[in-house]
């Protein structure tokens, strides 16, 4: 019996699905993202690829996966729910003093995005607990009860909360929690030694308040999608793409949106590592560019980078510490508004800017003819040639010519230069901002970035990969199967995952073992839980274990991995020697004779099954052009011809300039690169002469 998997990513621009079989089938559509409601879309994508296969929902019986960007714009848009803060008495500016880091020392006029919890709803409560977990003051349980009526009268949705040392010890934290939800009827309370427990007050309390910001949200949205997917003839109940690279299930994540944030960009993420294994390139970048943002992360040794800590909304996208920090695993990428729907203007000084301000699927660019009448990046694509109005997505989404012309002069006509010299300008303007973030990117982790091959994907990722590859002095772009879709078909190939974290200050020489046990097993407990949650028996549930430690006096702790069995006191021995390699590998040098400190314990439980492929014969038959096109790049129009990637055989090479169409994106090869079919249908594009 052939069983079927369902995965949609919901971008800003394009809602993406990807449907396979065990039998190897799959089936690939997009449709334009519904922002006014995102399980319209969801259904919406989902019954195209259903109807190409010809099967109903109900036939859907081995996966349903979902990543989406939902939960990044609702923080960035300030749309979530009416929410509050409760902090120890004393602590309430917390989110306003941040960390007291200035991220530009000589900016007299530094910005930071505002709290999503204002002052006015910001209420103290008299408790105390040590840094060592000692109880010093019970809480004030008559203040937390007139704090609950204040909260009722105000129709406060969603409360975070965040008192001091609760890292260490969290019982003020559940008295809290147990007053609010008995006074206030449906209100949602999200305790920072639940969803953040790790020191560090202001990282704690932020991560903590975008929780709560978000689950007003979530909560109604994911209880929702499961309820219409059972509706709709299925048993199956929704996985959702967290940002550690993992899926978990919508109930857990629906309590855990701050999880979320990075869950499509994740996918494609993680879908980029696995294809490096395939194709033999263990160190490389991921390139996504999508409708509404761009994103790279470095892949090395075949994995992903993965951060501890990840910061939203940043007022400057390239300058840590200017955003809303969060402290759940993340996979380690940067972001950009660079997308087909970035909007194209001229600044105050006459200079062409391109986004981060998106047109998104609403109205979208000028070509989509639904109103939008700013130049998009999509415009500038079709105005050169490159992509073909009547067979955008196949020919079922027809652009409008006109309208992208119109929208394209307007914009020459403010820079003073040709048509065609504008549609250019916006592509190689988006086309360095992306190539400056991904140099970003790879100096600050220390990455030499320049000869990285890029994996490109995303709806508009294969049109600019080569551009922004030169720029980065790359000479190898791979150009995968399922390119446009490809973070949707991520969450199919990633295993059911979900990594927690507990803090506790203690020096490795003194180290009680008795607590680390305690902290371990209640986060094996914790995975455990969330896992069989998401449809896991207990038996095909793997963990792994780190720590993070520290020299003595340092403000920041490097994460030691210490494998997949369960630590015990033996070990505390191999803590420092494995310290001190990590050391080494980060900072180049180790300090021998300094004490070392424990700062936090780790656990990742994740599935052990196996992750779902898709087989594909490619033709041994070379295809020809099925046309030419003329396309202007700068330096002039040129002749290219367009190819049907579905015809392309195993091994063909192509010379660019040349053009290769596929239903949901197109390539270009530009001038002086070459491209070659590979085995599993990817295309492999080489630079000639390159250095």
């Amino acid at each position: 019996m052939t069983s079927y998997a369902l995965a949609v990513d919901v971008g800003g621009t394009f809602t993406d699905a990807v449907l396979i079989s065990s039998a190897g089938g799959c089936w690939t559509d997009k449709a334009l993202t519904t922002h006014e409601d995102i399980m319209s879309g969801f259904f919406r994508a989902a019954d195209l690829v259903l109807k190409q296969a010809g099967i109903p929902f109900s036939r859907l019986d081995d996966v349903i996966t979902h990543a989406t960007t939902v939960i990044t714009n609702l923080l960035i848009e300030r749309k979530g729910g009416n929410c509050a803060l409760i902090t120890t008495e004393g602590f309430t500016d917390v989110l306003y003093i941040r960390d007291e880091h200035r991220y530009d020392m000589f900016d007299p006029q530094i910005e930071y995005p505002e709290p999503l919890i204002p002052k006015s709803q910001t209420y103290p409560v008299r408790e105390r607990v040590s840094a060592q977990g000692r109880l010093i003051s019970a809480v004030d349980e008559a203040q937390v009860r007139n704090i609950a009526q204040t909260i009722s009268d105000n129709d406060i949705q969603s409360v975070a909360v965040c008192l001091l040392n609760s890292y260490a010890n969290d019982i003020n934290e559940r008295r809290v929690k147990q007053i609010l939800e008995r006074e206030v009827t449906g209100l949602q309370v999200t305790l920072s030694s639940d969803i953040a427990p790790q020191i560090r007050e202001y990282p704690r309390t932020s991560t903590t308040s975008i929780n709560a910001y978000a689950t007003p949200f979530s909560l109604p949205y994911l209880n929702g999608l499961t309820d219409q997917v059972r509706a709709r003839g299925s048993k199956l109940k929704p996985l959702i793409m967290l940002s550690n690279g993992g899926v978990i299930g919508a109930a857990t994540a629906a309590l855990q949106p701050v999880r979320m944030i990075e869950s499509g960009p994740a996918a494609g993420a993680l879908a980029a590592s696995l294809l490096s294994k395939t194709y033999g390139v263990r160190d490389l970048i991921s390139f996504d560019m999508g409708g509404t943002t761009a994103k790279a992360c470095l892949i090395q040794g075949g994995e992903p980078l993965i951060t501890g800590e990840f910061e939203v909304d940043r007022r400057y996208r390239f300058k840590p510490g200017s955003g809303m920090p969060t402290t759940v695993p993340t996979l380690d990428m940067i972001e950009i508004g660079a997308g087909g729907g970035s909007i194209a203007r001229v600044d105050d000084l006459g200079l062409m800017k391109v986004g981060p301000e998106s047109a998104g699927s609403s109205p979208g660019p000028a070509c989509y003819g639904l109103g939008g009448e700013q130049p998009c990046v999509t415009d500038a694509d079709v105005f050169l040639g490159i992509l073909d109005a009547k067979n955008f997505l196949g020919g079922s989404m027809p652009l409008d010519e006109a309208a992208c012309a119109q929208a394209i002069s307007s914009l020459a006509l403010k820079l003073n230069v040709s048509d065609q010299e504008a549609a250019y300008g916006i592509y190689s303007v988006v086309g360095e901002a992306m190539a400056a973030a991904a140099r970003t990117h790879a100096t600050e982790r220390g990455v030499n970035y320049r000869g990285l091959p890029l994996l490109a994907f995303g709806g508009a990722g294969p049109i600019h990969a080569c551009y922004v590859a030169e720029q980065l002095e790359s000479n190898k772009v791979i150009f995968p199967r399922m390119a446009s879709v490809l973070s949707a078909f991520g969450t199919l190939v990633t295993p059911i995952r979900i990594d927690l974290a507990r803090s506790n200050l203690m020096k490795l020489a003194q180290m009680d073992w008795i607590i680390v046990d305690v902290l371990m097993s209640e986060m094996v407990a914790e995975g455990k839980e969330a896992l069989v949650n998401a449809g896991l028996s207990s038996d095909s549930i793997g963990y792994s274990f780190s720590v993070d430690m520290r020299y003595i006096g340092q403000q920041t702790e490097v994460t030691v991995p210490l494998g997949r069995d369960f630590p015990t006191e033996k070990d505390r021995e191999s803590f420092a020697y494995m310290f001190e390699q990590e050391y080494q590998n980060v900072y180049g040098l180790s300090l021998g004779d300094m004490e070392i400190e424990i700062v936090a314990w780790r656990v990742s439980a994740f599935s052990l099954s196996e992750s779902r492929s898709v087989d594909r014969e490619v033709d041994v038959r070379p295809g020809s052009p099925k046309g030419q096109r003329s396309i202007y790049l700068g330096s002039g129009v040129l002749s290219a011809d367009v190819y049907d990637r579905e015809t392309l055989g195993r091994e063909q090479t192509l010379q660019g300039p040349c053009i290769i169409e596929e239903r949901e994106t197109t390539i270009l090869i530009l001038p002086n690169w070459r491209a070659t079919v590979a085995s599993d249908g990817a295309v492999v594009a080489e630079r000639i002469g390159g250095s």
